[in-house]
């Protein structure tokens, strides 16, 4: 097998692992990864519009706005009026505010679990290969818009 194809099976792979652990962490709360990514985002970066949210999450448009509606459905977001009457920024509500500790408590206490074998070395090493080539591939799409 190639190594290119054997390491982009490998990432794979691994993002599915993460996922499901991910989903499992958070299936108390009734909340799935893909939403925890919305709001872990509004939480971290403050009221957005869904294309704002579509572009920095690199997801397209329909799968944002089946999340976004069900966040709204579950009384985690609402949309509000933006500057641009067109345009609806999304926000967390107060429910979300209130509950988002717990959440995040679960997410915190899987993440370590899951990097907990590796050494610091290798953390470190880790995040460094996958800020570079993030940044590379965020660079690389720009081309293409």
């Amino acid at each position: 097998m190639n190594d290119v194809h054997e390491l982009f099976h490998s990432v794979q792979q691994l993002a599915r692992q993460m996922t499901k652990a991910l989903n499992d962490a958070l299936q108390p709360f009734d909340i799935y990864s893909s939403q925890w990514t919305v709001l872990f985002l509004l939480k971290t970066k403050g009221s957005m519009t869904q294309k704002e949210i579509s572009d920095y999450l690199a997801i397209e448009a329909p799968p944002i706005t089946r999340t976004v509606q069900k966040l709204v459905a579950n009384g985690y977001v609402r949309q509000v009026k933006g500057i641009d009457k067109r345009t609806k920024r999304i926000e967390l509500t107060e429910k979300a505010l209130e509950e988002y500790p717990e959440w995040e408590k679960a997410v915190l206490q899987m993440n370590q679990e899951l990097i907990q074998p590796l050494t610091s070395a290798s953390k470190e090493q880790l995040l460094l290969l996958i800020s570079d080539w993030n940044q590379q591939l965020a660079i690389r799409g720009k081309e293409f818009e």
